[in-house]
């Protein structure tokens, strides 16, 4: 993303249940960006017990409000029972066919689903995937194969609609507390770099402390920073979203049509202010409707659509979307979605529409994906390190292309090894970026409140 796109404010980028309280509500936790994927589920309202006259009964004789489980009595007062003759014959055996049947009635209980939705994981990890293919060969056709961001604010937008399930103020911290530190490490290198490079920076330096606007910069360390136009607009999504999600659950279809409206009036009507204000305007006018379809997804309002619905309208997003980059190339002098917010709403909004709503209707999963331990553990990697890999790519793919140049003073290398080739340089870009994960990634554990790790999972 050059320094022109960011004054436009755009960027590049059964099972037995166990007895449940209804006055004890349990809540899943959720660690950073990556859990939950599950069909929408709500907490309430909770099934309402009939009063019971109270009852006075033996202890050898409880009564339960559900299906019986075993009691287990405190051992500092244990329960004395007359001693029992050993019984023969035909009453042995009907006790010990009693016995039996009740076994057999009462299942053992199975072992609990995964807390993740590989599906959703799955998604994730291709986005960070594309992301890095982009920025190493700059194929303009790759938003159109996998547009990413919209695939991620869409993931991003259903983790947060779980999450408010518990008060706002907790979970805005909470989110805060797992984006920022993150950056702070890696934006500490990236401000020492640039302050060595003779940049001199002005009061706008405080947004390199909260994102909430562009982080200022110079020329020399634009490749790395340019990049953050996703935090800055994924931190404003996280602020916004408790107003959002009361708005959207107010008429849930209207105003998901209406998040398609912002991107029209800012390229029609009024195109904003000319400064990091009117940048995050674009930015989240651009991702508005993915995000709110995280909530859709949420809450089940996708599951209640008709299928032909969500497919015409789907497809006819894409259509538009597709149609308009290519019949508007000369105002960015491409087709690329990433240089055309109009068409980047419109195709991204279809595209997360029609996987949002297959996760849904056909209830798909990827649980077959734990059978294959490798490629589940880079899943699990991808997902654990988001933050890392997306803010450290840049620097490995600039990296690559010194560390490419040594090898052609080996003479071996030069003449076995691809050198001119881009691949070779996004091979090495991707051997950086796993040094990041190694070197860096702990940050996130920390940040989340957990043990840090070398590699999660």
């Amino acid at each position: 993303m050059t320094w022109e796109q960011q004054q436009h404010g755009y960027g590049g980028y059964g099972q037995p249940q166990q007895p449940q309280y209804p006055q004890q509500p349990q809540y899943p936790q959720q660690p950073y960006g990556y859990d939950g994927y599950g069909q929408p589920q709500q907490p309430y309202p909770y099934p309402q017990q009939q009063q019971q006259p109270p009852q006075y009964v033996d202890y050898g004789q409880p009564v339960y409000a559900t299906a019986p489980l075993p009691v287990v009595e405190p051992e500092s007062e244990p329960e004395s029972e007359p001693a029992v003759e050993p019984q023969s014959g035909p009453e042995a055996e009907a006790v010990a066919e009693e016995v039996v049947e009740a076994a057999v009635e009462e299942p053992a209980p199975a072992p609990k689903p995964a807390g993740r939705d590989r599906y959703f994981d799955t998604l994730r990890a291709v986005a960070l995937i594309r992301v890095v293919t982009y920025h190493t060969f700059g194929w303009a056709w790759c938003g159109m194969v996998f547009p990413s961001m919209g695939i991620m604010f869409g993931l991003a937008g259903t983790l947060m609609a779980k999450s408010l399930e518990r008060p706002a103020f907790k979970v805005v911290k909470s989110r805060m507390r797992r984006l920022l530190p993150p950056f702070w490490f890696w934006g500490f290198f990236v401000v020492l770099a640039m302050l060595i490079h003779d940049w001199m920076p002005g009061w706008q330096i405080v947004f390199w402390v909260v994102p909430v606007g562009d982080p200022p910069g110079n020329s020399w360390g634009l490749q790395a920073w340019e990049i953050l136009w996703y935090l800055r607009t994924y931190l404003w999504f996280v602020l916004l979203s408790p107003a959002l999600l009361w708005i959207f659950r107010k008429a849930p279809i209207p105003v998901l049509l209406l998040t398609l409206v912002p991107i029209v009036v800012l390229k029609y009507v009024w195109s904003g202010p000319d400064n990091r204000f009117g940048n995050a305007l674009w930015d989240l006018s651009t991702y508005l409707f993915c995000w709110i379809l995280g909530f859709a997804h949420r809450d089940g309002v996708l599951q209640r659509l008709k299928p032909f619905l969500v497919v015409t309208l789907s497809v006819a997003a894409i259509v538009f979307g597709g149609w308009y980059a290519f019949t508007h190339q000369a105002e960015a002098g491409t087709y690329d979605l990433d240089e055309n917010p109009l068409a980047q709403t419109y195709w991204s909004a279809g595209y997360v529409m029609l996987l949002m709503w297959a996760k849904a209707y056909f209830n798909i999963d990827f649980a077959w994906l734990t059978r294959f331990k490798r490629l589940d553990r880079v899943v699990t990697i991808f997902n654990s390190r988001a933050v890392t890999i997306y803010l450290w790519h840049e620097i490995a793919l600039v990296l690559a292309v010194p560390l490419t140049d040594q090898f052609w003073k080996v003479p071996a290398f030069e003449k076995w090894l691809p050198l001119e080739s881009q691949w070779f340089m996004f091979g090495i870009g991707w051997i950086l970026i796993a040094v990041f994960i190694l070197l860096c990634g702990w940050v996130e554990d920390v940040a989340a409140k957990k043990k840090p790790q070398l590699l999660p999972g």
